[in-house]
């Protein structure tokens, strides 16, 4: 392919001057001569051109047929050389066309392989926070089926709390049949004294037994009530333990706020119930006091009892003096 300056004057200069140096004017030292520039093809042509002229300038003149058929087999290969050199110039583009292709599946295979880099950095990445979470995932369960037992305690400790109270209003009833007997038996020794005299030392045995009876139960109910103050402290010792549990609970919750929060409100819940527990524990204490005090009455009244009986035997003895 031709370029800019490569014209058939410059090829006949350089071919005159390697002729004048005693050269063989050949496509390839011509070439050399013009610096290496222009299409061997546009020089085989145009020193074609020279080396006709030169000939023509050395024959006869032809006729001009001859001249006619000669100028047509000139274009037919001139036309030739065109033909040539545009293959040429495709050929060349193709190669262009294929370097920059070459270029651009570098550049895409470049680019391709930073995209699988930050596609493996992503998914080591999403590896590792799927491991994360399936970590809190498995924390959460835990904390659920920890949080499931608590709730069991609580309402183990609910149903012992019923039960003491089963047993507090047990004792009432018992308290106050006691009373009530104690009251009948004080209307029957009145009746007693006033109607049989004769009977009195038999009422009096039945009185003491009576009155044993009464201090065995009242024994009964000192023991009963120790165990109750025993099973208060156990359960005032487990409350405290439960709130421990809670203060752990709400210490673990604490670190994991941002994936567990529905945990916070099972801890609030856990909480009420926690005051609700306490609340009754302190509602048992009141009415074990209360039991004491009414036992202490009931002991008082039995020690009034037994100075009526004894003036009761007083009364009879002077009687029998008399």
């Amino acid at each position: 392919m031709a370029r800019g300056g490569v014209n058939k004057a410059i090829v006949q200069k350089a071919r005159e001057a390697l002729l004048a140096r005693g050269e063989n004017p050949s496509i390839d030292a011509v070439r050399v001569e013009l610096g290496n520039t222009g299409s061997k093809t546009t020089i085989h042509r145009y020193l074609k051109e020279l080396d006709e002229v030169d000939q023509r300038r050395g024959a006869p003149q032809q006729a001009l047929s001859d001249e006619l058929g000669e100028l047509v087999a000139r274009l037919a290969q001139r036309l030739k050389e065109e033909g040539e050199e545009q293959i040429e110039r495709a050929l060349a583009a193709a190669d262009a066309d294929k370097s920059e292709l070459s270029e651009q599946l570098k550049a895409s295979q470049h680019a391709l392989g930073q995209l699988q880099q930050q596609f493996d950095i992503q998914r080591s990445a999403l590896d590792t926070e799927s491991s994360e979470l399936q970590t809190c995932r498995t924390t959460l369960q835990a904390e659920q089926t920890r949080n499931a037992r608590l709730s069991q305690s609580n309402q183990d400790l609910e149903v012992r709390l019923k039960e003491k109270d089963e047993q507090i209003r047990s004792l009432d009833e018992k308290h106050l049949h006691t009373r009530d007997a104690l009251e009948h038996y004080r209307s029957a020794i009145k009746e007693q004294r006033e109607q049989e005299q004769l009977r009195h030392e038999g009422q009096l045995q039945q009185i003491q037994m009576e009155l044993r009876h009464l201090q065995q139960t009242l024994i009964i109910k000192q023991d009963e009530l120790t165990q109750l103050n025993r099973d208060n402290e156990r359960l005032l010792t487990e409350a405290r333990q439960q709130q421990k549990g809670y203060l752990d609970l709400e210490t673990v919750r604490e670190r994991q706020a941002g994936e567990i929060s529905s945990l916070k409100t099972l801890i609030a819940q856990g909480e009420g119930g926690k005051q609700v527990l306490l609340d009754q524990v302190s509602s048992l204490q009141r009415d074990v006091n209360e039991l004491s005090e009414a036992l202490e009455n009931r002991s008082r009244e039995a020690t009034e009892l037994a100075k009526e009986l004894n003036a009761v035997q007083n009364s009879i003895a002077k009687e029998v003096d008399d």
